[in-house]
């Protein structure tokens, strides 16, 4: 599934159910819960770690949703963006971008 078709199917499933689809505050809030959630299973070791993370990508979407960005549009221009950036280490160890092409 690409990410457009995802984003999509998520909003359909939070209009359908009646879930927070306007108060965008509200779903940062969920976001982050969801993100500290995925952070306890994969630091407990649980199983149920991918799905906190697939949590999290349709609490993102929706985000996306509600202020009207294309979330793969843009995923697919940082990545371009990035693989054009190159970066070096400071003296602490620490990535330091030095070209944005």
């Amino acid at each position: 599934m690409d990410i457009r078709s995802a984003q999509k199917l998520a909003w359909e499933n939070k209009t359908e159910k009646g879930f927070n689809t306007s108060d965008t505050a509200l779903e940062f809030g969920l976001l982050t819960a969801e993100i500290g959630e995925a952070f306890t299973a994969w630091r407990k070791g649980l199983a149920d770690f991918g799905e906190e993370l697939a949590d999290a990508f349709l609490y993102l979407t929706a985000l996306a949703e509600m202020n009207g960005i294309d979330l793969e549009h843009e995923v697919t221009q940082k990545v371009e963006k990035n693989t054009k950036r190159t970066y070096k280490r400071n003296q602490h160890g620490t990535h330091i971008r030095v070209s944005n092409e």
